[in-house]
């Protein structure tokens, strides 16, 4: 069945195989798609694209790629948009990036933005190595509130995300 999950108003998660649906990327309102996937492709519709190439597999590094993706999803909000992130099965990475946006952006605890994401796509279970990085980047996030001058690197992205 092709489906896409809100998580938000603005966020959307899904399989590759619905988010190839161009009639339902209109239907839907997508602005942007976050292709999870090293191999996935994008819809065949006018809608922007990020590719964020990594395998589902506990040893693939998602990590530096948090910060890009949710500042992404949540430029697109800001905008009006709608953000669609899916990988190949809509379980594990495109679950990964969505917990970040809602951690970094909405404000939630991890846990409580896993809990969100599963809500909307029960199926969702990210690997234990992006579950690890989950963890350091909530981890990341509340030491850099709570410290008002942040170290970034020539590319303005935080230092301490660059490995």
């Amino acid at each position: 069945m092709l489906r896409l999950c809100e998580v938000t108003s603005q966020l959307l998660i899904s399989d590759a195989r619905s988010a190839r649906n161009g009639e339902l990327l209109r239907r839907e309102a997508v602005t942007l798609c976050v292709n999870v996937t090293r191999r996935q492709p994008f819809p065949e519709s006018h809608v922007a694209g990020l590719r964020v190439a990594v395998s589902d597999r506990p040893d693939e590094d998602l990590y530096p790629h948090l910060d890009a993706c949710v500042d992404a999803i949540h430029g697109e909000a800001q905008n009006g948009g709608r953000c669609l992130v899916y990988c190949k099965n809509g379980r594990s990475r495109s679950a990964a990036v969505c917990a970040a946006y809602l951690v970094k952006h909405r404000g939630l605890a991890l846990e409580d933005a896993l809990q969100k994401v599963k809500g909307a796509r029960p199926v969702t279970a990210p690997n234990p190595g992006f579950l690890v990085q989950l963890q350091r980047y909530e981890d990341y996030l509340r030491k850099s509130s709570a410290s008002p001058h942040q170290s970034t690197t020539s590319d303005g992205a935080p230092s301490a995300l660059q490995n």
